[in-house]
């Protein structure tokens, strides 16, 4: 396991084996100690298991003969310094301590997260049992964690298991009875779902049933616009019996050759919030009526947030919802309207998902289906996969994606349409129909497109017959672009740190010399020295908003330039679309411009979070509003930046170890006196809480056990900080925080 300055402070630690009377610790430095001299703590014990990053494997069949094993340490148990792992054919071999597929003796390691089975590979179709003890500092021994089941599958080509799906039965926390007779019900939020009606007739009847996403005033929009869902269906009823699913229709577009599959234990379902029942003659009770809600796996309870921001608060509800709801085909989706993974859009969800709940399945799974399956036109959206790859690395810490696909990724970073001065342009004469098949296309006719973002301006989008002004800020399309040579140059530096992982210094060298030259030509040939801010590409003196944010989130701009560059991102407000909005967070944050972008956040006009909230809907848009995209859907994730930025940016919690060995936090509040966060890892939350005081800022930040903390003060110049009781030397960019509760208090004037 990679060692670090962080961690240099552990120190020495007892390695501990309990087979005898006297044990040895297998380290020839160390002493033998006796059995009856260890503190056993046998009240506190290894919890949170997870195999394969599933934490209920049991239920599900995994697709790795060599499975991965996390657990989080015992609550009293702040650093581990050696773990034992049994796995075992049964249980009962398994509570007489009979490792009898794998027991891995005492090893000293403080990797609690992503280690791997050894020995033999397991068998497919089988049941196996395993659980984990370990030991901390100063020989203290955890007793065995409680014993957890899982099954292997079938094995396949792909090594991502699926999580299981989740079914809720939803009753109306509102319901009214019409004066026709005909019942409205209102199940408090949107959910791709079907309807169960519980009804009990006298006679035959045939009721109609109608189920929508939007109001229009106090009953279902039944001419929504765009792609907002509504539907409404007959149901035959009779005596003698009381449950009717219902069957609602399936969609030409989102059940094509195209669209994601849905597994065949579901119905067909739809986005909908409302129903309304009418046509019956005998009493329908309302409170039984159910919303048959699927989800993928969520755990609510991993992360939550509040802040003295009223509006803030109901964004990020808004977004998390989002990401629960969105889950239901068990890879990250567009929306209903299509149902097809897109690589932008899943980069997007994934960043939020992570933000919301530790669940990785379903990215990994998604970055598998990207190699294997249908990749989308948009050039921009190529150069995403990496970006996905890189943080499901920096989150679990595994490498098994980036060791499997490292070379067929190369192509995903359109390495191949290099041309002069080392940008990258569609205009190459490489971008053939060799490229195309190596990046998937099964139709290698087909070309990539720069996007920049989405939709584009038109006359009659999508044969709507309604003209949009389109997201792109007026950006001038050239052959050299800017916004697709900043993504190059981030997928260059992300490709050099993979290659290092293979240990192919070469080929990071390489990707290195790329990276430079690409930023180099981007600072010499695209930015305008007069006016101070960088243009859309080779040949126009035409600047947008997304040209430079995205230079400022992937560090492509330089000190000197950076107060002009960012005064030109805040001249243009919110100019970008909700896809793009993503990378104006990141870029101010980056900048430092916490208050700027927490009036983004927390803004209530028509071009912010709030408006989709204010106009009806539980999950977040496809576009800010519909007249900014006319066919634009209610059910669409990537329109949850919040949903990651408080996290990364306005706590500025970000792992700079993989598996969060290492997190830093780097706080940006603006103008919040309050708020409280829990953001979930693989080693456990982090309780992040602020309170702004009359003379001091105080946060209080837990960290999970196994994990050290970087406490960013480095913003905080000239000012008296201290970190619970102590103070902290002003020469200190940073300050470490251990496992448990640290409070840092951080002047809120100016020291004289």
């Amino acid at each position: 396991m990679m060692k670090n300055k962080y961690l240099n402070f552990l120190g020495t630690a007892l390695l501990i084996c309990l087979s005898s009377e006297l044990v040895y610790s297998g380290d020839p430095d160390l002493p033998m100690v006796k059995v009856s001299d260890v503190n056993m703590a046998s009240e506190e014990i290894p919890h949170g298991l997870s195999v394969e990053f599933i934490r209920k494997p049991e239920n599900t069949p995994l697709m790795d003969s060599r499975p991965e094993f996390s657990w989080l340490l015992p609550k009293k148990m702040a650093f581990q310094v050696g773990y034992q792992i049994l796995v075992a054919t049964s249980k009962e071999a398994l509570e007489a301590n009979q490792g009898d597929i794998w027991d891995s003796g005492w090893v000293r390691s403080s990797q609690s997260t992503n280690v791997s089975l050894k020995g033999q590979p397991l068998p497919e179709a089988r049941h196996f049992f395993w659980k984990v003890r370990c030991y901390g500092q100063q020989g203290k021994v955890s007793a065995w964690s409680q014993p957890q089941m899982f099954r292997t599958g079938i094995y396949s080509d792909k090594i991502t298991t699926s999580n299981i799906a989740q079914i809720e039965h939803i009753k109306p926390v509102e319901h009214r009875k019409n004066a026709d007779g005909s019942y409205f019900l209102d199940f408090g939020k949107a959910a791709f779902a079907t309807f169960n009606l519980h009804y009990q007739p006298k006679q035959k009847e045939i009721l109609t049933v109608r189920v929508g996403e939007k109001l229009d005033g106090v009953q279902i929009d039944r001419q929504p616009g765009g792609t907002i869902r509504y539907q409404e269906v007959q149901v035959e009823v009779s005596p003698g019996r009381e449950n009717y699913p219902i069957s609602l229709l399936p969609d030409k577009r989102n059940t094509n050759h195209l669209a994601l599959a849905m597994p065949d234990s579901f119905p067909v379902i739809l986005p909908f919030r409302y129903a309304e029942v009418e046509g019956m003659t005998s009493h329908l009770d309302p409170t039984k009526q159910e919303q048959v809600a699927y989800f993928n796996y969520f755990d609510s309870n991993t992360s939550s947030f509040s802040s003295s921001d009223t509006v803030l608060n109901r964004v990020w509800d808004l977004c998390k919802y989002s990401m629960k709801a969105t889950t239901f085909a068990g890879y990250y989706v567009d929306g209903d309207r299509e149902r097809i993974p897109y690589e932008a859009d899943s980069y997007l969800n994934q960043l939020s998902h992570y933000a919301v709940d530790n669940e990785y399945a379903i990215a990994r799974k998604t970055i598998e289906y990207f190699f294997v399956s249908k990749p989308t036109w948009p050039t921009e959206w190529q150069l995403h996969v990496a970006m996905m790859m890189y943080q499901d690395y920096m989150y679990t810490g595994n490498t098994e994606l980036i060791e499997k696909y490292y070379e067929r990724l190369k192509s995903k970073t359109l390495m191949a349409l290099e041309v002069e001065d080392g940008f990258i342009s569609i205009e190459s004469e490489n971008h053939n129909n060799e490229l195309m098949s190596q990046l998937g296309f099964s139709d290698s006719t087909q070309r990539l497109k720069d996007i920049v973002d989405w939709p584009p301006p038109s006359k009659n989008f999508g044969g709507f017959n309604k003209p949009q002004q389109g997201e792109q800020d007026g950006y001038v399309f050239k052959r050299i672009n800017t916004v697709v040579n900043g993504f190059y140059y981030h997928n260059m530096i992300i490709m050099a740190k993979f290659a290092r992982i293979l240990q192919k210094p070469d080929e990071a060298l390489d990707f290195d010399l790329r990276a430079a030259r690409v930023k180099k030509s981007i600072n010499e040939q695209l930015y305008d020295q007069k006016k101070g801010y960088y243009v859309d590409g080779v040949g126009t003196d035409h600047a947008s908003l997304h040209a430079n944010m995205i230079l400022l989130a992937f560090d492509v701009v330089p000190e000197s330039r950076m107060a002009s560059v960012v005064a030109f991102v805040k001249s243009r407000g919110m100019a970008c679309s909700v896809y793009a909005s993503q990378y104006l967070m990141e870029a101010l944050y980056k900048a430092g411009e916490g208050d700027y972008a927490l009036s983004l956040m927390a803004a209530t006009h028509d071009r912010s979070w709030y408006n989709m909230i204010k106009i009806g809907s539980t999950m977040t848009l496809e576009a800010w509003d519909m007249k900014y995209k006319v066919n634009a859907d209610w059910n669409h994730a990537w329109g949850a930046t919040p949903g990651n930025i408080i996290a990364r940016g306005m706590w500025g919690i970000n792992p700079i170890e993989p598996g969060f060995e290492i997190v830093k936090i780097k706080p940006q509040m603006g103008t919040l006196s309050k708020n409280a966060l829990k953001f979930p890892t693989i080693r456990g939350a982090i309780i992040a809480e602020y309170d702004r005081k009359m003379k001091y800022d105080e946060y209080r930040i837990t960290i999970p056990s196994n994990m050290v903390g970087v406490f960013d003060v480095e913003h905080f110049s000239n000012k008296e900080i201290t970190l619970n009781g102590a103070l902290v030397n002003p020469q200190f960019s940073s300050v470490r925080l251990l496992p448990g509760v640290n409070k840092i208090m951080v002047e809120s004037r100016a020291v004289k």
